[in-house]
């Protein structure tokens, strides 16, 4: 699963090479919208290949102590702060143990009941939970418009499980598996109303290092999660495995981490964002390519809806 920054970027000084917000895209800014789409697109796929021999905790272990150890170097050498009083790494701890590894271990069991084109249309409900769970704890309630394309978003994910269901082939494992994701759904967002109170502190705690301490405590939990039930911490000899698990912790949480940040400073977070929009519809297709999943009418006025619904909230209340 691809990692969305869940701290605001810190602010960018203008260079002449930028983007405006609202202008014409540069070549670069083609190549890394490109980047960052393809690299969260391709990151389900190779999720899927993660389970198996190594328990999802252990694997998680394995590559968020790759990502954070490159995180941190990244924090270090470009000069950014790394000390932090006890208060804020019970901030960090949160955040990692919501974003950086319960999210992900969810999504890792939910692999194994659904293909990972559907995990991404899943997980795409984000930018709708987030700003439901804030209504929630912070009374911070959405607009109608917000709620219409909450209900449209919901809408087209029955939709693209309508057939399971039509056809008798919504058994327990599929409803086990959309169960598991919706919960790293929310569990993300819940993640995401921590990183959006240290946003607000960005100045003084900076992004990179927020979300590097991030990773080492998503890393630490696991491995404590995996030490308390028993798991083996083995390897796995399958290429498939050393790849994707390279993929996804260099690739999919670092290179495209930091393309998406250059992105958001070159032509804005809003235009930026639009790349959690797009990549699901790649993911399927990746899907239906390497997993035989099969589109149907139903299915595709599904996706329709879902990107209508986040494209509806990313365009503000």
């Amino acid at each position: 699963m691809s990692v969305q920054p869940p701290i605001a970027p810190e602010p960018a000084a203008p260079t002449p090479a930028a983007s405006p917000a609202t202008g014409a895209f540069a070549p670069i800014d083609y190549g890394l919208y490109a980047l960052t789409v393809m690299a969260w697109s391709f990151s389900w796929y190779a999720l899927s290949l993660q389970p198996g021999v190594v328990a999802n905790e252990v694997s998680l272990v394995y590559r968020f102590v790759i990502a954070s150890a490159i995180m941190v170097a990244w924090a270090v050498l470009s000069g950014r702060r790394m000390r932090f009083p006890l208060v804020e790494h019970a901030r960090f701890a949160a955040m990692g143990v919501c974003i950086f590894s319960t999210n992900f271990l969810l999504f890792y069991y939910g692999s194994a009941y659904l293909v990972s084109g559907l995990l991404s249309v899943v997980f795409s409900l984000a930018s709708l939970t987030n700003v439901f769970l804030a209504a929630l704890v912070w009374r911070d309630l959405p607009s109608r418009r917000t709620v219409l394309a909450g209900a449209i978003g919901f809408a087209g994910i029955a939709l693209m499980f309508w057939p399971k269901i039509t056809e008798g082939g919504f058994d327990d494992q599929v409803a086990t598996g959309l169960a598991l994701c919706i919960a790293g759904t929310l569990c993300f967002s819940a993640g995401s109303l921590i990183s959006a109170q240290l946003s607000r502190r960005r100045a003084e705690i900076p992004m990179v290092s927020a979300n590097a301490w991030g990773m080492v405590y998503g890393a630490l939990w696991c491995a404590f999660l995996a030490l308390v039930l028993g798991k083996p911490f083995n390897w796995d000899p399958r290429f498939d495995y050393l790849w994707s698990l390279i993929f996804l912790a260099v690739v999919s949480t670092v290179i495209a981490f930091a393309a998406y940040l250059t992105l958001v400073g070159r032509i804005g977070s809003g235009r930026a964002g639009y790349a959690t929009v797009v990549f699901p519809i790649f993911a399927l297709l990746i899907s239906t390519a390497l997993e035989g999943y099969q589109w149907t009418l139903t299915a595709i006025a599904g996706l329709a809806l879902v990107i209508v619904g986040n494209v509806l909230v990313m365009r503000g209340r």
